[in-house]
């Protein structure tokens, strides 16, 4: 019990001091020369899924594909099937793209590739009751999961 309230003396005096600091950090900041003070560069606008897969389908799971974009996974609870497209944060000239989804047992896999402006996809695949594996592509940068949304609409991160 001793050492519970010790550390408990210690977190509100760290949270004192922490709190502190917050209220100065503005009139500092206040203080400090216009010409000193950066900025962050504006983050990219997050890719929004753009309802290519069709009626029915609503996004269970999705993963940044670094500053490019955003891969999607979709459900449509009616037919047990699920989507994945690849969307660009930016559209432009065409870029290497992919959107793919499989599950392992059987082995199946299937892929959209090739030079996009916009999204790969959408990629379908009946996969009521399974765990599925989908990734996208951007320019070389990937991302995606394994072994996600098994049996159910939840996503499973």
């Amino acid at each position: 019990m001793i050492d519970i309230r010790r550390a408990a003396a210690i977190g509100a005096a760290v949270t004192a001091t922490a709190c502190a600091a917050v209220a100065l950090a503005p009139a500092a900041v206040a203080a400090e020369p216009a010409a000193q003070r950066t900025t962050a560069a504006p983050k990219a606008a997050a890719a929004q899924y753009n309802g290519v897969c069709g009626g029915g389908y609503a996004v269970v799971n999705s993963a940044q594909i670094g500053t490019k974009g955003t891969v999607f996974l979709t459900y449509n609870s009616a037919t047990g099937k699920n989507c994945v497209v690849t969307i660009r944060n930016k559209p432009g000239k065409a870029v290497h793209m992919t959107a793919s989804l499989g599950f392992a047992s059987p082995t199946t896999t299937v892929t959209d590739t090739g030079y996009f402006t916009t999204y790969a996809g959408p990629v379908y695949l009946d996969a009521r009751g399974l765990c599925v594996t989908w990734r996208g592509e951007i320019s070389g940068e990937v991302a995606g999961k394994n072994g996600t949304n098994c049996g159910s609409r939840a996503a499973n991160r």
